[in-house]
């Protein structure tokens, strides 16, 4: 089987474990593949299967997020839309957000950069969508970050209420708070 395979496997078993818990033990256990295999498969060890991961979840991003946000549509719609498949991905704030946990322990120094820079072309993506509907650029800016805040924020303290509903209650007032002030 090819590697991609295994990333829904590595992808929960990262947000579960993070980095450092996933060992490989539970990794091997989880995708049913020894560690002789997992190495086949990854020669990197760890560190290739999360960049498998992170490939896998640059690719969501682009295709669900950015470039729906650049397509047509007024920009409430648009950032609904974004929210929607937020919710779906992060099922309603029950799941938590891979690339915030590798923000923790030793993985940080390992995969910041690559986090650093989903995080600002999402923001950017943002940023476009509302200076193209009329936004001052420097309060675009602002409400971009306004808005992985909102999401990031709401993600962590979902988890750690174990209650999705602050989540849920951020995606629902999110696209009208990025808006406010601007024409339809």
């Amino acid at each position: 089987m090819a590697k991609e395979t295994y990333i829904p496997s590595l992808l929960q078993l990262f947000r579960q474990y993070g980095y450092d818990g996933a060992t490989l033990s539970k990794i091997s256990q989880e995708t049913g593949l020894g560690k002789a295999s997992l190495y086949h498969h990854f020669p990197g060890g760890k560190d290739e299967m999360v960049q498998t991961v992170l490939d896998y979840l640059e690719s969501w991003l682009d295709k669900n997020i950015l470039q729906m946000l650049d397509g047509e549509g007024d920009p409430a719609s648009r950032l609904q839309q974004m929210c929607d498949r937020l919710s779906g991905v992060y099922e309603g704030g029950k799941q938590p957000c891979l690339s915030a946990i590798l923000l923790l322990g030793s993985a940080r120094d390992v995969f910041h950069d690559r986090v650093k820079t989903l995080y600002k072309n999402w923001i950017d993506a943002i940023v476009t969508l509302l200076i193209e509907s009329g936004m001052d650029e420097k309060l675009a800016q602002q409400r971009g970050e306004d808005a992985l805040i909102a999401i990031q924020g709401s993600l962590i303290l979902s988890q750690g209420l174990n209650d999705p509903s602050p989540f849920q209650r951020a995606m629902q007032q999110l696209p009208s708070s990025l808006c406010q002030g601007v024409e339809p």
